[in-house]
């Protein structure tokens, strides 16, 4: 564990928050993780803390009701990572995220800050759509406190999350497989970039340490899971052994599904609309100011989407 660095997360009983952990005591970090107290009587967050404390992990009482609790976990560490739920990262998510940066920046000693994004990349998305568009306004709201604050930093953008894009091959209203019909988006042949959660984790604890990521943002684009939706469900069918019948629907009448619904769930739609309509995720090549995961980490044996439907079998 010798020179690696002190790592807290915030938000450590989340979806990726917990993954994170996992990769960072795996990776030989001494890990510590919030404990709020208004966990209550949640059981199962209270087990999953007590499970990190099993392994190896420092839990840290704190609050972001209690700001000074929060300056102190801080001093603990050299490296924080935010992976607060930001399901559409509403308002109180971004207060809490410029409470932690807050916290940082009076503390003064951390060396790296991951902000809570780890989807696409907002400094790209100045002309998405209302109201998803105040998704990733808040997320710039963030990296500009950051870059004020002179916090030194690496954004992550890990694009699709396997469990909710690749594991239903992007449709939905489901998280499992078609089994009869699917639905294209468009023509299918979008080029679309499918991640195992626990390697974004792997690739967030890796950066951790690595000044080629300092003040970068860090793109996930392993090569083989650049997938178009037609490959991704091609890849579904060969081990399924069936084909899918394929419905298609156009951009128009895609966008007009959105007008009955609420603002929530016309923002999940607008996202949707941006990946599998635009090609947002691949349709740019990383410049000078990012650098990709999988180049920079070819250690990582990441999980390729054939082998992620296997469980569905």
């Amino acid at each position: 564990m010798s020179g690696k660095s002190r790592v807290l997360v915030v938000g450590g009983t989340g979806y990726l928050g917990k993954r994170i952990v996992a990769a960072s005591l795996a990776q030989g970090h001494q890990t510590y993780v919030i404990q709020r107290p208004e966990i209550g009587l949640d059981i199962e967050k209270l087990q999953l803390l007590l499970s990190f404390k099993r392994q190896g992990a420092v839990l840290l009482p704190a609050s972001f009701s209690d700001f000074q609790s929060l300056v102190d976990a801080v001093k603990r560490v050299d490296v924080v990572i935010s992976a607060i739920s930001g399901v559409h990262f509403r308002s109180h998510s971004l207060l809490v995220q410029l409470k932690l940066i807050e916290a940082i920046k009076v503390a003064g000693n951390i060396k790296r800050f991951f902000p809570s994004e780890y989807g696409i990349d907002p400094a790209r998305m100045g002309n998405a759509l209302e109201p998803g568009r105040e998704t990733f306004d808040q997320k710039m709201a963030v990296r500009k406190a950051i870059e004020e604050a002179k916090i030194p930093f690496t954004y992550v953008s890990a694009n699709c999350f396997a469990g909710y894009f690749a594991g239903n091959l992007s449709q939905m209203q489901t998280l499992i497989p078609p089994t009869h019909q699917v639905t294209l988006y468009g023509d299918g042949n979008v080029k679309v970039i499918y991640v195992d959660e626990d390697d974004v984790a792997s690739y967030i604890v890796k950066a951790v340490d690595d000044p080629r990521t300092l003040n970068k943002t860090l793109y996930i684009r392993p090569p083989h899971n650049i997938l178009t939706q037609t490959e991704l469900i091609g890849k579904w069918e060969k081990l399924f052994g069936k084909q899918l019948q394929k419905n298609t629907i156009s951009a128009e009448d895609f966008l007009a599904t959105m007008k009955d619904l609420d603002s929530a769930q016309q923002a999940g739609l607008g996202h949707f609309y941006h990946i599998f309509f635009e090609g947002c995720l691949t349709n740019f090549e990383i410049g000078e100011g990012g650098e990709e995961a999988s180049q920079l980490y070819p250690e990582v044996n990441y999980t390729r989407m054939d082998d992620y439907l296997k469980i569905f079998l």
